[in-house]
């Protein structure tokens, strides 16, 4: 193993130190405090973690947390007029509707109803077409958490060939234009793509984001690269990416381990979001 780790858990624990100083900054000077709703409609137990997780952070950098649990037979009409109630409600800076939603919800129909300053998850379509033409927008937490990693360890990213592996408008499409901004040549791949390793050893930077348990191993990798893994995959050994760690690790020079690596940039974005929307609203 030579490659570095690019330790996400470390610079997500110095994110949430900055935010709750400033925080506390605010409380001291009588200032509006963030607020973050989650809605949690149902019983998905990954939900149900995920969700203790995003409350637990939010009070540890002292932000005003409302939790709204609704039962999984909730109506789509009746999650449309909650989140009308959140936009209209000014203690509230952030509204995250946690995903997966029941059947009987469309979730594209509940995401375009958030006011897109409120939308801290970054999945508006206002908020994605500001993205995509590069004008200023709420970005989506995983990539933007991404983009954090690479500058806290000083990545260079202008003018490096970055292959973006996986397509979906969570991580894969809004990363690769963050870092098309960023002046990289960037390559999106996805599970359908002939010959990947071709293209991913031409790569100085790797973003795997398929969802397939070690799918990028080292014999794909080039010497040198850079590699992100956002991958999350639950095995009866545990949780692995979507990087083979083991072998792609002995020729890479920097790699993100799962867990502990983009994972936690994804909470502390969330915050940094809805920290930059309170921000706004004071205006």
């Amino acid at each position: 193993m030579k490659a570095q780790i690019l330790d996400g858990k470390k610079v997500a624990e110095e994110v949430r130190a900055a935010i709750k100083k400033e925080v506390d900054e605010i409380k001291s000077k009588g200032g509006h405090i963030p607020g973050l709703a989650v809605v949690l409609v149902g019983e998905n137990p990954a939900s149900k973690v995920y969700v203790g997780q995003k409350e637990k952070k939010c009070k540890e950098v002292g932000f005003n947390s409302f939790l709204h649990k609704l039962p999984v037979s909730t109506t789509e009409g009746e999650l449309l007029k909650l989140i009308e109630t959140l936009n209209n409600d000014k203690a509230v800076d952030g509204i995250l509707v946690q995903l997966p939603l029941p059947q009987q919800i469309d979730s594209d129909k509940v995401l375009k109803t958030i006011d897109p300053s409120k939308d801290v998850d970054g999945f508006h379509p206002m908020n994605m077409g500001y993205l995509v033409t590069g004008l200023p927008a709420v970005h989506p937490c995983t990539p933007k958490g991404i983009m954090y990693l690479l500058d806290a360890y000083g990545i260079e990213i202008e003018g490096k060939h970055a292959v973006v592996v996986g397509r979906s408008n969570i991580v894969g499409k809004p990363i690769a234009h963050l870092l098309l901004d960023r002046n990289a040549t960037v390559t999106i791949c996805h599970s359908r793509t002939k010959d990947l390793g071709a293209i991913t050893r031409q790569a100085d930077i790797i973003v795997a984001a398929v969802g397939r348990p070690r799918m990028i191993t080292g014999s794909m990798v080039k010497e040198g690269a850079v590699v992100v893994d956002v991958g999350i995959n639950r095995l009866e050994e545990g949780l692995v990416g979507d990087v083979d760690f083991k072998t792609v690790g002995d020729v890479a020079s920097w790699i993100t381990p799962v867990p502990g690596g983009v994972g936690p940039l994804t909470i502390a974005m969330l915050l940094k979001n809805t920290l930059e929307a309170g921000r706004k609203s004071e205006r």
